[in-house]
């Protein structure tokens, strides 16, 4: 039985969208971006009134208006030709859920208004807490329901859940000690005095989520302290710089409140080595985060969840059922090892959220919130282990293809090996390719500066031109690879999840990139004319 299913949509939505975007192609194509304010789309035109109608209206009136300004110009995230991003299909089975899950309309803030939305949550988290750290029976039948404990907690997406896991890190760093009652009565200033700190920090590779710095903003340590650790040529952190890092940390009398590593990066997918920076963590008496929002669901496979070896050390994990496993958006998930660490972040009111209850929200950020759990589990009873096997497994075997079908094309060039389902590449025509190897081999950064420089744009050009036609999409990113001697790049970036995507399909996405590369007139032939100088005898 299938259980993904391709949403019927106008064949040419996307690019209605994208031509109706791109209407001055000066401004939507230009290399810059200019200190003006650009004209408004069409689609822009099309929500502008600013005034609350006064009259009521048909629902059937609004949703035909809905149909034509909102349904035929969103993106077709389902479509199998969609790869550009960590947003997923949806299983056929999710809509008509979803239409249950509105219409009860729980709020998951407090168990009187989830009765039963609440200890189905809590079994969602303890089957999350299983599959990352495997405790015994007893363990989940003694705790899971505690009011008085919590093994993870619900949440929007893979930011609030990396927000929560450090707030709980500062704060059991920062605990009440004698006369001083805790950073969460006392604040940061005075918590930093009585335990002699000059600062705190949080150690994380560079390919850390940007989420990071919304966190050490609203905790009130500052961006500053998220201290970026270079990454090796596989992208992954460096833990030798990372604990030298944190010695200099140390000798300036700043802590270090957490590490985090990263169990799928947002730009190549990479996992840290996570063993290593638990041993780290402990060494110099840490909280230890994972941040696998987009890797965790890799655990559902017996066959590649040994990539995560040492995920289960961390004091917290980061995981988003919106996104490998299937969910609609809005399902993130914080797992805590420790089934007392969210007491750090308590909070309690009489009217609601009272001492000794089982409300959720005494233990979350956020407050009320939907029964998001209800389609985690949905898609763990239907699809279950054996299933999610299937789809783990098809999404990094499909990556490791493309990839090696990428390394088979002459004119283009694989920039990272996927180690999940995500991977990076570009359109290097083949004279291109041989003279930046005898730039390298000469160590001539300017000459290899000049080429990417001219490789940026026509990277940029491809992914624009291919979204503006509407036939799939592929995003972009920049990164630094360690060959070209760590010059910032922009790469080709494709998120390989959907199992409708085919082999044919991702062979028609290369084909038609090499069709917009040849037709540009811009990159192109500078590109052709400095490949030729370089080989020749006078270029050495």
């Amino acid at each position: 039985m299938r259980i993904f299913t391709v949403p019927e949509a106008p064949e040419s939505a996307l690019s209605i969208i994208e031509q109706r975007l791109s209407e001055n192609l000066t401004g939507f194509l230009g290399e810059s971006i200019v200190a003006v304010e650009k004209p408004l789309s069409s689609i822009e035109q099309d929500f502008l009134t600013h005034e609350i109608p006064q009259l009521p209206s048909f629902v059937s009136d609004y949703a035909d208006e809905m149909m034509q300004k909102l349904v035929a110009h969103s993106v077709h995230t389902a479509s199998p030709s969609f790869i550009g991003h960590m947003t997923s299909a949806l299983p056929y089975f999710v809509l008509p859920l979803s239409k249950m899950m509105v219409g009860l309309n729980q709020n998951l803030v407090k168990i009187e208004t989830s009765k039963a939305f609440t200890p189905l949550e809590r079994q969602v988290i303890g089957m999350m807490h299983h599959l990352i750290y495997g405790q015994s029976a007893s363990f989940y039948e003694q705790l899971m329901h505690s009011a008085n404990h919590a093994l993870g907690a619900f949440c929007s997406g893979g930011t609030v859940a990396n927000i929560s896991a450090l707030w709980i890190a500062r704060n059991k760093l920062l605990q009440p000690d004698g006369e001083f009652t805790g950073i969460e009565k006392q604040g940061l200033h005075r918590a930093l005095r009585h335990y002699g700190y000059d600062d705190l920090a949080i150690l994380v590779s560079e390919r850390g989520h940007y989420s990071l710095g919304k966190t050490a903003d609203l905790l009130g340590i500052g961006r500053d302290q998220i201290i970026q650790v270079p990454t090796d040529a596989d992208n992954k952190v460096d833990v030798t710089l990372m604990r030298q890092y944190a010695q200099k940390l140390a000798a300036k009398n700043i802590k270090v409140m957490a590490i985090v590593g990263v169990a799928g990066t947002t730009e190549t997918g990479s996992i840290d080595p996570l063993p290593e920076l638990a041993a780290l963590a402990q060494e110099i008496d840490c909280h230890f985060h994972v941040d696998a929002a987009w890797g965790g669901a890799t655990l559902l496979s017996s066959k590649y969840r040994a990539l995560l070896k040492g995920i289960e050390l961390a004091d917290s994990v980061t995981i988003d059922a919106h996104k490998q496993m299937y969910v609609p958006m809005g399902a993130g998930m914080v797992i805590f090892k420790d089934p007392s660490s969210a007491s750090a972040i308590e909070h309690h009111a009489e009217y609601i959220l009272r001492r000794g209850s089982k409300d959720l929200g005494s233990q979350t950020l956020e407050g009320s919130r939907p029964g998001m759990a209800m389609l985690v589990h949905a898609c763990m009873k239907i699809i279950g282990r054996d299933g999610y096997e299937i789809l783990i497994n098809n999404s990094i075997e499909k990556a490791r293809y493309f990839a090696d079908h990428i390394k088979q094309q002459p004119d283009f060039e694989l920039v990272t090996n996927p180690e999940l389902c995500l991977l990076t590449y570009r359109y290097v025509p083949i004279a291109v390719r041989n003279a930046m190897d005898i730039a390298r081999e000469r160590g001539d950064t300017e000459l290899l500066a000049r080429f990417n420089t001219l490789l940026d744009g026509l990277t940029k050009f491809i992914q624009k031109r291919q979204r503006e036609n509407g036939k799939s999409f592929v995003s972009r990113t920049r990164i630094t690879p360690e060959r070209d001697f760590k010059q910032r790049i922009v790469v080709l970036r494709v998120v390989l999840a959907n199992p409708l995507t085919t082999r044919e399909i991702l062979h028609d996405i290369i084909a038609e990139q090499r069709q917009l590369a040849e037709q540009n007139i811009r990159y192109l032939p500078p590109l052709l004319e400095l490949a030729s100088s370089v080989a020749t005898p006078q270029a050495c």
